[in-house]
């Protein structure tokens, strides 16, 4: 926060404000390493810099039903004596869990990420896991990774049972999460963020957003933009954004156009925009898109930041550049940490 602080200052504008959301039960997406042994697995997360697994049977920050569902997983785990990874000798066979809750029907997607390139030696767990689960199992993944690798999801999918993706909804409309696809963990401040970007480009008649994902934030604007156009590289994420585009009604639908591939890609659709939205990964912008900006900046723009170092460097040539800095937020998404989600929004000089 106190870079942060020292931006505002430097760009005349008030102390960025800090909003917070639930300090417990509100993870509702969680990646857990599996590690240990057959008869005593660990679900949880890695100490800093190692790969020894810290187990959470209870964590009070996740939502009740992920707790719920990776203490049954780790029992049919047990059950079946299904060996869990070992980064070392490069050996075992279940990596990791991936669960999401969908929130309108309490309900998890949950994805088995296993050091294989076929689902069938587990099929027997994915039998009791089903069983076991009933009416709280959403629909069940198989993702294979066979590779040595700090990558979490591999390259193989497989769907053992349920929907393709599971659903939650933004501004009145359906969107759509594939288990691959980009999500936040904290469903309810990220959509607090997501509205206020909204507000921030509400009037614009053409926007333009980069790195957009499913198009939680972008895609409700087809209903006061004349036209929106949505960037996104990740073939998950785009799959997510198609389903969610083909449930609009057809006059929504007709205002939305994808630009998929690289935002590097989709730098010449800037210049014609009324708002630019852009929320890119950790690294922060590419140097393509940070120029084009800088060579013909848009009336409006709204940075929505995961990573403040990429950040505070990106807004230092923004604001080099010219363009007028007009207001900071930072969202505390991981509670009990220093890590922040930065909003910005920017206007053209003159």
């Amino acid at each position: 926060m106190a870079e942060l602080a020292a931006l505002a200052e430097r760009a005349r504008v008030p102390a960025p404000r800090l909003i917070r959301g639930s300090l417990t039960g509100f993870r509702q997406r969680v990646r857990l390493a599996v590690r240990g042994r057959a008869n005593n697995p660990k679900l949880g997360l890695f100490e800093a810099g190692s790969h020894r697994v810290v187990h959470i049977p209870s964590c009070v920050v996740h939502h009740p039903l992920i707790n719920d569902v990776a203490r049954t997983f780790r029992a049919c785990l047990v059950e079946h004596r299904i060996s869990p990874y070992s980064d070392s000798a490069h050996a075992g066979l279940v990596r990791y869990l991936q669960l999401v809750v969908e929130r309108s029907t309490q309900t998890a997607q949950v994805v088995v990420v296993a050091n294989d390139t076929t689902p069938d030696a587990l099929a027997p767990l994915f039998q009791t896991l089903t069983a076991r689960l009933g009416s709280r199992l959403h629909s069940l993944f198989w993702n294979g990774n066979p590779e040595r690798t700090n990558t979490i999801l591999g390259p193989h999918w497989h769907r053992v049972s349920g929907p393709e993706s599971l659903v939650e909804r933004a501004g009145g409309l359906e969107l759509h999460y594939p288990p691959g696809a980009f999500g936040q963990s904290n469903l309810e401040l990220a959509e607090k963020m997501n509205e206020r970007v909204r507000e921030l480009v509400r009037g614009a008649a053409h926007v333009v957003e980069l790195y957009a994902g499913v198009g939680a934030i972008g895609l409700p604007l087809a209903e006061s933009a004349a036209r929106v156009e949505l960037n996104e590289l990740s073939r998950d994420s785009l799959a997510g954004l198609e389903q969610s585009i083909a449930g609009l009604p057809p006059e929504l639908a007709a205002r939305v156009h994808v630009l998929p591939g690289p935002a590097t890609d989709a730098t010449p659709r800037l210049s014609e925009a009324d708002a630019v939205i852009v929320d890119p990964p950790r690294r922060g912008l590419d140097r393509a898109v940070l120029d084009a900006l800088v060579a013909r900046p848009p009336e409006r723009l709204v940075y929505v930041s995961c990573g403040l170092p990429s950040f505070l460097v990106d807004a230092g040539v923004l604001l080099e550049a010219g363009l007028v800095l007009e207001g900071l937020e930072a969202y505390l998404m991981f509670p009990f940490t220093d890590h922040v989600e930065t909003l910005a929004w920017f206007r053209r000089p003159g």
